[in-house]
This record gives structure tokens, C-alpha cells and sequence, in this order.
């Protein structure tokens, strides 16, 4: 067993005994510092140019949060001067260094956030991703082999399918990429070069055609779980009351409906993460007398679907025909959440398939735009 391995089986076992210690990052950087070596390796032996980076060599400057960095800046002077050389600039994501020296790591989503940080840098016509796809469909062909590949989406729709469920991108790496006007293509990595085909441009919403289709997408997400806090005091501030300690346990809470209020009570529902559905249940049973509500009551089965699209700004009835649609198939909605480029129901998880086939051939998705 190498020196090298020995020292991750230490690290390893002291981040065990130890969850907050540092050198956590150390043991996830060590993979793309491999990574790097070999492929500029491979490529000198083919006789092409390269030049490797660590994070910290490049300088991927960012703060001190370790395993969920962000990044401050970048210093793309070295990357500029080997490009200008010929070489080939492999530079290892994931990673990067504070103010201190320390390696640090982005968490998740970090290898595309770090190549979108990368090209902004560099003022980059373009980011390739190549993933595990071959572009961003109108839903999952998993589910809908109907499905059909977006030649384009804006930035927008691609930050809330990112958020709905999506898995062909991290949402911080599509946040970074508009921020910094940093258009993207994801690209599959499973084919022969030159036959990966020309994927999905995210872009701006100026650089595409005018007649946008009403809805590009409908994204869904099983890891949901709803509570309600029944018969709660109907007066101001009785939200905070609820979710303040739900926030200060580090529980992100989605959706968010309170009743109209009848004989000085109401009812209260939201929406967590089903893994932190028991730990949100044994915090609202501990706030139950405080507030002074009759009831918790929870469904962690459930699902949520969504239309996204940038059209939906000014088409009207989209949302009645979602709802409609839903309703001849017999699936009942049990909350609801709108923002100007999309419509969220919560539903059981049960028909969650059915809903997002029967949406995508309502839309019309499985049709390619005249």
C-alpha cells in the first residue's frame, strides 16, 4: 500500500472522528489532482501540449466554508499565457483555496460551477458540460420516451427546472453562468468525439426567436414531504413562530400555504425535503403548546410537478389547463405555487408519472416547434 494511501486511510479516519475538521477537503480535492495529472499525461503522450492546475495554482480564490465554498474570484493569468503557448490548460474543478491557503471545496455542483467560473474568467464565448445526456429534454425519456431534446432554454427556465427536480445541472453552476453572462451547452460525454451531436445552448432570453413555445419543459421532484399545523391562532406573526425554528435547524421549507383564517384559527401546510420530514415533525411537536395549535398532522408520499416556460409571461390560461388536465385524469392537487415562468402542484407521489405524461402531451412537448 503506497505512502499516499496510507495518509487518505488517516485523513479518512479523522474526519470520522472528527465531521467539521478540514482536512475533509483535502481527501475530496485529492481525486481531481490525480485526474488532472493523468489526462495532461495521456495528452503529452500523444503529442499535444498540456499544463495542469490545482485549484490553488490557478487560484480559484474563494471563502472559508469548507465542503460548500464559494467562489471570490479567479486568477486566469497563468491560463491565459499557456493557451497563448498552445497548450492544452486542464485545470481541476471542485476545488479551491481562501484567503488563508487552505483547500477548500465547492460541495455540490462544484465541477461546473468551477468550469462556468472558469470561462467567465477568460470571457468565453461558450461553456461546454459534458454530462451523462445529450442535452436538456422537454421532461425525463425515462418517464416520457416521447421527450424531446430543447435545442435551446434560457437561463430562467433552466434555473427553475434546475430547482423543480432537474438533474442535468447544478443550479449553482446555472446561477454563476447568468450572473455572468456565461452562455452554456451541455454536451453528452457518452459518444465519440465529433458525434456528440450540438446538444442544448442555455442562453439569453434576447438570442432566441421570438415565438417561443408557451411551456419548455416540465420538471418533477419525488423528495418532498408536506406538514400541516392545523387550528393555529390566526395573528401576526404566527408564521415566524412556525418556521423560525425551522429555519434555525438548517431545514429549507419550498412551498408555503396558510388558509383563510375562521373563528380566530387556520391551518398552516408547507413543504421540506423528505429526508428531513422526522426532523421537522419532532420540531413542530416541541413548538405545538407554544403557539398554540391543535394538530400536526404530515404526508411524506408525495410529489411535485411542474410547467416552466418563459411564454407563459404572456399566454394566459396555462395554468387552468394544467389544472383541467390534472382533473380528468382524477389526480387531485393539494397545494399550489406559481411564479412568473412557472406552475407547481404538489400531488401523490402515486400518480406522479401519470401527471407528467399526460402534461407533456397536453402541452404539446412531444411536438416540434414550427
Amino acid at each position: 500500500m503506497s505512502g499516499e494511501t496510507n495518509r487518505l486511510i488517516a485523513l479518512a479516519k479523522e474526519v470520522q472522528a472528527h465531521p467539521d475538521s478540514r482536512e475533509l477537503d483535502v481527501i475530496a480535492s485529492t481525486g481531481e489532482q490525480v485526474t488532472i495529472g493523468l489526462l495532461s499525461m495521456a495528452l503529452m503522450d500523444i503529442g499535444v501540449k498540456a499544463r495542469s492546475y490545482t485549484g490553488a495554482q490557478v487560484r480559484i480564490l474563494t471563502d472559508s466554508a469548507f465542503t460548500k465554498a464559494r467562489i471570490l474570484s479567479i486568477d486566469e493569468a497563468d491560463i491565459k499565457r499557456d493557451l497563448g503557448n498552445g497548450s492544452v490548460v486542464v485545470v481541476a474543478g471542485f476545488q479551491g483555496v481562501d484567503e488563508a491557503g487552505n483547500i477548500t471545496t465547492l460541495g455540490r455542483g462544484g465541477s461546473d460551477t468551477s468550469a462556468v467560473a472558469i470561462a467567465a474568467a477568460l470571457k468565453a464565448d461558450e461553456c461546454q458540460i459534458y454530462t451523462d445526456v445529450d442535452g436538456v429534454y422537454t421532461t425525463d425519456p425515462r418517464i416520457v420516451p416521447e421527450a424531446r431534446r430543447l435545442e435551446t432554454v434560457t437561463f430562467e427556465e433552466m434555473l427553475e427546472m434546475a430547482s423543480l427536480g432537474s438533474k442535468v445541472l447544478q443550479i449553482r453552476s446555472v446561477e454563476f453562468a447568468g450572473k455572468y453572462k456565461v452562455k452554456l451547452r451541455v454536451l453528452s460525454s457518452l459518444e465519440e468525439l465529433g458525434q456528440e451531436g450540438p446538444g442544448t445552448l442555455i442562453t439569453f432570453e434576447e438570442d432566441i426567436k421570438m415565438e417561443q413555445p408557451i411551456i419548455s419543459g416540465i420538471a418533477f421532484n419525488r423528495d418532498e414531504a408536506k406538514l400541516t399545523v392545523l387550528g393555529v391562532p390566526d395573528r401576526p406573526g404566527i408564521a415566524y413562530q412556525i418556521l423560525g425554528p425551522v429555519a434555525e435547524s438548517n431545514i429549507d421549507v419550498d412551498m408555503i400555504i396558510q388558509n383563510v383564517g375562521h373563528d380566530g384559527s387556520t391551518d398552516f401546510s408547507f413543504t421540506v425535503p423528505r429526508g428531513e420530514y422526522a426532523k421537522a415533525t419532532a420540531l413542530l411537536a416541541q413548538v405545538k403548546g407554544h403557539i398554540g395549535a391543535r394538530e400536526i398532522t404530515g404526508d411524506n408520499r408525495i410529489a411535485k410537478v411542474s410547467v416552466v416556460g418563459v411564454g407563459m409571461r404572456s399566454h394566459v390560461g396555462i395554468a387552468s389547463k394544467m389544472f383541467r388536465t390534472l382533473a380528468e385524469e382524477g389526480i387531485n392537487i393539494q397545494m399550489i405555487s406559481t411564479s412568473e415562468i412557472k406552475i407547481s402542484v404538489v400531488i401523490d407521489e402515486k400518480y406522479l408519472e401519470l401527471a407528467v405524461r399526460v402534461l407533456h402531451k397536453a402541452f404539446e412537448l412531444d411536438q416540434v416547434p414550427a
